[in-house]
């Protein structure tokens, strides 16, 4: 079988970068936001055309999520419309489909993870728009519609993880939610998963696509200073306590047990966290 073309939106980004490497040995369109404006629906189409992939796969979006309060047009205008455009040009070339989402589509009032089937209810305009996006990604025959949360674990190494790690290791005290509960998303495990749904020509639709898990953000500060080995001072912090303009959900952790039935079982937060930090202790030192 010949090389797939796989054409990647926001290919400079964490998430997709480890897309580019997961399928590197593909035929591989990486397209930079700068490159490729999702805003930009008539560009988008002869881009897209000229190219024609069989597989497209987004990872861009707008994730400003303070910032989006006050820029609802261009929150939507990333995450719904461009979302549109994608999902009409690779109908238009017959290609799959796969687009990221957010748990911030939940209100975070839950008290099990939520499942695909749970309805969705954004508190904020960042969540919103995702929800939007995620509707007409779903108008299509074939997309696969990935929710995953909390990324960790790309270049450059800037994620919340990463600045908790940091501060650990160079003797600061990082704030650290106590109540915000998270199932973390390690990118190379993200793009893992992807690869194996498309190669498995796996139903289509909607999966959480998370680590298997999940966690305070107090709790995964004290595993990462427990792996590190480290002494740290942690300084925890209720959701309550800031005063932020975008609401945050705060019980955000996801069931990945469709993903699991679906073929590909993803590892725990833990053995993810371990295989970062390993990845990272050339840098830490």
């Amino acid at each position: 079988m010949g090389k797939r073309k796989v054409l990647v939106t926001g290919s400079g980004g964490q998430l997709g970068g480890a897309i580019c490497a997961e399928f590197s040995d593909e035929e591989l369109i990486p397209l930079t936001h700068a490159e490729l404006e999702l805003v930009d629906h008539g560009n988008l189409l002869k881009v897209v055309t000229a190219h024609n992939p069989s597989i497209i796969i987004n990872c861009a979006g707008y994730n400003r999520v303070d910032e989006a309060e006050n820029n609802v047009e261009v929150a939507l205008a990333v995450n719904a419309f461009g979302v549109r455009s994608l999902a009409r040009a690779a109908t238009d070339v017959g290609a799959i489909f796969v687009h990221y989402s957010t748990d911030f589509v939940f209100d975070g009032v839950a008290t099990v993870p939520y499942t695909e089937q749970d309805e969705a209810s954004p508190r904020n305009v960042y969540g919103t728009s995702k929800l939007i996006g995620e509707w007409f990604a779903s108008d299509i025959m074939g997309a696969y519609i990935l929710r995953v949360e909390s990324l960790f674990g790309g270049t450059p190494a800037r994620s919340s993880i990463d600045q908790i790690t940091d501060a650990i290791v160079n003797g600061r005290e990082p704030n650290v939610f106590m109540d915000r509960v998270v199932s973390p998303s390690f990118v190379h495990d993200v793009a893992r998963a992807t690869r194996s749904l498309i190669d498995a020509k796996a139903p289509a639709g909607l999966y959480h696509c998370v680590n298997t898990g999940h966690t305070t953000w107090l709790h995964l500060a004290e595993e990462i200073t427990r792996q590190l080995q480290a002494t740290a001072s942690l300084r925890p912090i209720s959701v309550a306590s800031l005063s932020l303009p975008a609401v945050r959900p705060v019980f955000c952790a996801l069931s990945n047990a469709k993903l699991a039935a679906a073929g590909f079982k993803m590892p725990s937060w833990q053995d993810a966290l371990t295989r970062h930090l390993a990845s990272r202790r050339q840098a830490l030192r």
